[in-house]
């Protein structure tokens, strides 16, 4: 069932397509330097993985699906970073899908003939086979309904099509469980990994520290020299291996938030349009010409408006008037027509028909009013439902809607199915054709009112705008030569910093809407003033490309001075462990070295190895590793810690009892590492890969 449902929210997920323009390319030679098609062609590669390209032409629609979804499951417009995301998820798909390909070819992964008949219509059936051919009480498949949908594909090219893509999934996902199963049936835990894993989360250690801390050392007092950075750099050159290629850019912001003058104008405004609504005889043709946010002319539940005004709204009685109210950042005016109490939710069935394919609405409304008489005349509505309906999300179940509450359904239904009563056939036009409603059930009582709503935001005027884009313009042309921080500070602005921003990253800090700035970025150089003015929901922003970084390991000019907090604690370390290398010279006990250096004991109870956290100095992995290294009794060599420099010495270790099951412990471990495989093998996967990500040039 819900075949159509299936391939409207999915097929753009699983249309597998090759591209053989590097093929023909090679073959053609220079023909790419004079010929425009191949030059056009390679303005829609939105990147490249291990050679193959993937098109722009079907990487777009793909993404606005992933929209679609998006505004689906949270309502509302699309923001950045929900473009950022939609564009994310399906970059993150084609590289599964052409990297994982190769990886399954490669280890003679397949699925054969007899496993799909199986997945498709067998006793093991695919769980997309289940979730739409499958019962939803029983979980049971209707393997009569499969094998009529795959006749009907013998003969009905549009439905082989559908077809051939839901088999495409469910091999899919058959090769993906095979080499899951593969990844995590190649994990292994010795009994001694368990043991010893058991003991790390359970084993107490008591000791005694005297620390130094490395902010004790006045900075000034620390000179850094070369050798220094060079140093830290090369014991921690891992760490500043760069994921991707990233830009930095600092900006100038000039805001066009409303003014005071602004907030007077619309005010004055509002209150105009309240007096005219008032006494306006057509409420809801005025409430949806004036209202910047369009409400349905219809019964809303309380809970669906504004807070500021929602509760006051619905304590009122038919008839009446509320607002101006200013709140968020708009002005709400609201007519009550009616007040009644009506179901919460509704359970109904419908047939949904074509008006443009029978002629008109007039006609499809008869054809409508025929189905009633036979459903009156004891016809299945069920059947009537699969024959003739055109919602493909609800015919193959005999009409059935479910239930639903106010505001899932279109105004014109809704009414027709919260004003009626159980056991009623209802004919109602809407903008999708003519329904057939059955309404099944009702559920709960509670007050609903029917609104006439305006809403007006206050926003900015053009005076307001055009000065602010004027000094923003003025702005971008001092700054071209590149003093760009020494001007805004002259000039009293403050600069803004975007750091290390990705190529796809659909926020910034400080910017509502950076999505062309970040593009703009990505095309130029180190120093450059990008050459134009930037709109944001609300600001006009300048901005200059401060720092690129390549993919890879950073060189130790790029990353010195961030660096140097890190390496002047180095440079502390040294002096704090010769400063203890001194107290403990002679020294019998933690007591005589702290002491000597001038600083307390401080005793630490039941610490764990696998939270290595010490109360008052936090995180401390090197300490505590020491701890649980050492030998009770015995005085420590310094230890550089994150914080400062610790001598220590161990009271004793408090073993746990022990370990009563070890196979549970090691199946326990065993999942864990599973899942951690699987994750660091296909970031293995893209390693080895030759990704080239242009997405940044499309979105």
């Amino acid at each position: 069932m819900g075949l159509m449902t299936f391939l409207r929210n999915r097929a753009g997920y699983i249309l597998v397509g090759a591209i053989g323009f590097a093929i023909v390319a090679f073959l053609v030679g220079d023909a790419i330097n004079v010929g425009k098609p191949f030059w056009a062609a390679s303005q829609k590669v939105v990147g490249t993985i291990d050679g193959e390209e993937i098109n722009i032409d079907e990487f777009g629609p793909k993404v606005e699906q992933s929209l679609a979804q998006f505004k689906a499951q949270y309502g509302g417009s699309v923001n950045p970073q929900m473009q950022a995301m939609a564009v994310d998820n399906v970059w993150q798909g084609e590289l599964a899908g052409v990297i994982l390909k190769k990886e399954y070819a490669r280890l003679g992964l397949t699925v054969s003939g007899d496993e799909m008949g199986d997945l498709v219509k067998g006793d093991n059936p695919s769980p997309l086979i289940v979730q739409y051919f499958g019962n939803p009480q029983t979980g049971q498949v209707d393997r009569a309904q499969v094998i009529r949908t795959l006749k009907e594909g013998l003969k009905n090219p549009q439905m082989a099509q559908q077809i051939n893509l839901l088999e495409a999934e469910i091999e899919r996902q058959a090769l993906q469980q095979k080499y899951t199963n593969l990844i995590r049936n190649s994990v292994y835990v010795t009994t001694l990994e368990a043991n010893d894993e058991y003991q790390n989360r359970n084993k107490l250690a008591n000791f005694k520290y005297v620390g130094l801390d490395y902010a004790a050392v006045p900075d000034q007092e620390v000179k850094l020299s070369e050798s220094d950075y060079s140093d830290y750099y090369n014991d921690n050159k891992q760490r500043f291996n760069n994921q991707t290629e990233t830009r930095t850019f600092e900006y100038v912001s000039f805001s066009i938030s409303p003014t005071k003058e602004d907030s007077a104008t619309v005010k004055a405004q509002v209150e105009k349009l309240a007096n005219d609504f008032r006494t306006a005889t057509n409420d809801s043709l005025f409430a949806a010409v004036n209202s910047d946010v369009k409400v349905p002319y219809t019964y809303l539940a309380k809970g669906r408006l504004d807070p500021a005004v929602d509760s006051a709204v619905f304590s009122l009685p038919a008839g009446s008037f509320y607002g101006p109210k200013f709140s968020g950042n708009s002005y709400k005016l609201v007519k009550v027509a009616d007040v009644r109490f009506s179901p919460d939710s509704v359970k109904a069935s419908h047939i949904l028909i074509d008006a443009s394919k029978l002629g008109g609405v007039d006609k499809a409304r008869k054809f409508a009013d025929s189905l009633k008489a036979l459903v009156q005349g004891g016809k299945s509505f069920a059947e009537l439902a699969n024959e003739y309906s055109i919602d493909p999300g609800s015919k193959e179940k005999g009409g059935d809607l479910g239930t639903f509450a106010r505001g899932a359904m279109v105004p014109e239904f809704e009414n027709a199915a919260f004003t009626g009563k159980p056991g009623d056939l209802v004919v109602v036009p809407s903008q999708y054709g003519v329904h057939l409603i059955r309404i099944e059930k009702q559920i709960g009582n509670s007050k609903v009112a029917k609104l006439a709503y305006i809403e007006k935001s206050l926003v900015p005027s053009n005076k307001t705008r055009d000065a602010a884009y004027k000094k923003a313009s003025t702005f971008l042309n001092q700054v071209k030569d590149g003093k760009f921080s020494e001007i805004a500070q002259k000039d009293g602005y403050r600069v803004g910093v975007a750091d290390k921003i990705t190529p796809t990253q659909g926020f910034a800090p400080g910017l509502d809407n950076p999505r062309q700035l970040i593009r703009d970025a990505y095309a130029a150089d180190k120093g450059t003033v990008l050459d134009q003015v930037y709109q944001m929901d609300n600001a006009f922003v300048v901005a200059r490309v401060t720092d690129i970084r390549p993919k890879g390991i950073l060189p130790l000019d790029a990353v010195k001075k961030e660096i140097e907090p890190m390496v002047r604690n180095a440079v502390k370390g040294k002096m704090l462990a010769e400063k203890l290398e001194k107290a403990l010279q002679g020294a019998s006990s933690i007591e005589q070295v702290a002491q000597k250096a001038g600083k307390s004991v401080t005793p630490v109870q039941n610490i764990v190895f696998s939270n290595p956290i010490v109360p008052g100095l936090g995180q401390e992995n090197k300490l505590v590793g020491s701890v649980f290294g050492s030998q009770p009794g015995k005085l420590s060599k310094p230890v550089k810690g994150e914080a400062g420099v610790y001598v220590f010495t161990t009271e004793g270790f408090t073993a746990p009892a022990p370990l009563a099951n070890t196979y549970k412990q090691k199946e326990s471990m065993m999942q864990m590492a599973g899942q951690r495989s699987l994750g660091a093998a296909f970031q293995v996967l893209q390693e080895r890969s030759d990704i080239k990500d242009n997405r940044v040039k499309f979105y």
